[in-house]
Order: C-alpha cells, then sequence, then structure tokens
C-alpha cells in the first residue's frame, strides 16, 4: 500500500554529518524521511521524492574545495535533478549542500543555462567559524514568505568556506533583479551586519540564495540545528518555537499544496 505521506530525501555520502538533524527536522515537519547516498542514486530514484535534502559536514573531507566532489558524484545525475527541479519541487543544500550545489551551477542559475557563477570561499576571518547569529528574510519568495516576513530569527553557523564570491557584477546584478537573494546576515535589532554577525565576509551579507524560481535554496545556517526553542542561544527573548520549526513548517506547507 502506498503512503500519502510527502517523501524527503536526504542526500548523503561519505563525511556528511549533519543528515540526522535534516532527517528528524523534516520529519518533525511531517516528511516521511529517508536517506539516500549517492551509491544508491539510480535504485532510488529523484522523481519518487516530494523534496531534496543535501545536507551539511565535510564531504570526502572538502578535499579539492569543499562540496566538490560531492558535486562530481552528482554530476551524473544532472538530468535526473533538472527534472527534479524543473517540476517546480524543492531542492534545498545547507552549508556543505550549499557548497554542492554552487560547484552544480544550480545556484544561483542565470537564467540560460546551470553554469557555475559563484564560489563560497574562505572567511575573511581565515578560520572555521561557529557560532550564533541572525538572518533576516529580503525576499518574497513564496514558500517561506508567510512565516518569514518581517521576522529577524537566531541561527547557528559553522563553516571555513561561507563567503559568497560571485563571479561579476552581472551576476549579483541579476540576483538582486531575480529576487534570489532570501536571506541576510544581521545583528538582533537587524541593524549590524559587520562580523561578528556576518561570521564570512559574504556580499551584501548573504545568507541565502535561490534559483531564478525560488526552488533551490542554498543556505549557510543550520535550521536544522534549531528546531526546538530550547536549542536556542539565551539573547534575552523567550524562543517558544525554534527557527528550525518554522523553516520546516514552511517547506512542509509549500510542498503540501504543490502536491493538492
Amino acid at each position: 500500500m502506498q503512503s500519502n505521506e510527502l517523501k524527503a530525501g536526504i542526500l548523503r555520502m561519505e563525511g556528511t554529518n549533519n543528515e540526522e538533524e535534516a532527517f528528524l527536522s523534516l520529519r518533525r515537519s511531517g516528511f516521511e524521511s529517508e536517506y539516500v547516498h549517492v551509491s544508491e542514486i539510480g535504485k532510488k530514484k529523484f522523481e519518487d521524492y516530494d523534496l531534496l535534502f543535501i545536507p551539511g559536514g565535510f564531504s570526502a573531507g572538502d578535499y579539492v574545495r569543499a562540496g566538490a566532489i560531492f558535486a562530481s558524484r552528482l554530476a551524473p545525475h544532472m538530468n535526473e535533478l533538472n527534472k527534479f527541479v524543473d517540476s517546480g519541487k524543492i531542492l534545498i543544500g545547507v552549508c556543505n549542500g550549499f557548497q554542492v550545489l554552487s560547484e552544480l551551477g544550480m545556484i544561483p542559475d542565470t537564467g540560460t543555462e546551470r553554469k557555475r557563477t559563484m564560489v563560497l570561499g574562505t572567511n575573511d576571518s581565515d578560520r572555521f567559524e561557529c557560532r550564533y547569529t541572525y538572518i533576516k528574510y529580503t525576499s518574497k519568495n513564496k514558500i517561506f514568505r508567510r512565516h518569514f516576513e518581517g521576522k529577524i530569527l537566531q541561527v547557528p553557523v559553522a563553516h571555513m568556506e561561507g563567503k559568497v564570491i560571485f563571479d561579476s557584477k552581472k551576476t549579483l546584478d541579476s540576483v538582486i533583479e531575480n529576487d534570489q537573494m532570501i536571506f541576510q546576515y544581521t545583528d538582533i535589532n537587524g541593524t549590524d551586519s559587520s562580523y561578528p554577525w556576518n561570521p564570512n565576509g559574504s556580499v551584501m551579507d548573504i545568507a541565502g540564495l535561490t534559483n531564478r524560481e525560488g526552488n533551490v535554496i542554498g543556505l549557510m545556517p543550520h535550521p536544522e540545528r534549531v528546531y526546538y526553542g530550547f536549542q536556542m542561544m539565551n539573547d534575552g527573548n523567550k524562543h517558544k518555537n525554534g527557527t528550525g520549526e518554522v523553516f520546516f513548517n514552511s517547506l512542509y506547507e509549500y510542498t503540501k499544496k504543490l502536491g493538492a
């Protein structure tokens, strides 16, 4: 008997280490979660999932570049991955997953062809940044707008290579024009984006980007690590709900409408 639940596939390989947090967060918000190792792609088909998630970690030890080897393992399956995205379903990459999407050229996506137009470079501090910061929603993206508009939310970051660098001003201008800058780093008041609030030095304090259609999402912060309010840092606010709950509920709500 087939399940009526929405199904989320968490892609993983040697070195990913945030798949369990992603698995649990997706399940808590209503998805039927399932791990998909890169070696299983083919036996497990992308089209059988309602959402795909590439988690954080250090895939293949981040040799060559962060996310590069994971991206090369996915490259033979790009036709299937493109069909998945073109159908309107959500593909999301967090931290190392964002690096993978960048390597594949799926973000920011020039609109004419999927090619690599940005990198996630070494943090300006030249060190691994592991801290809490805040993000503000800076888009009209239909997946998150209802729950994120006007809010400043606390998130943890943990990365060495998270600085968004575009290949040209033309690409940055296109990102702005097409409303692809979905989250920006800020402080608790939404007024300061200097270090350490922007932990890596990303241009325009970018914490998250999408493709032109808005259904491929990459972000450096880890909402899956703060699903519950008690996982948040004490900053004087009463965190009844964690940022992760708001984030993953938004994904579920949109995906459910997509399949209705």
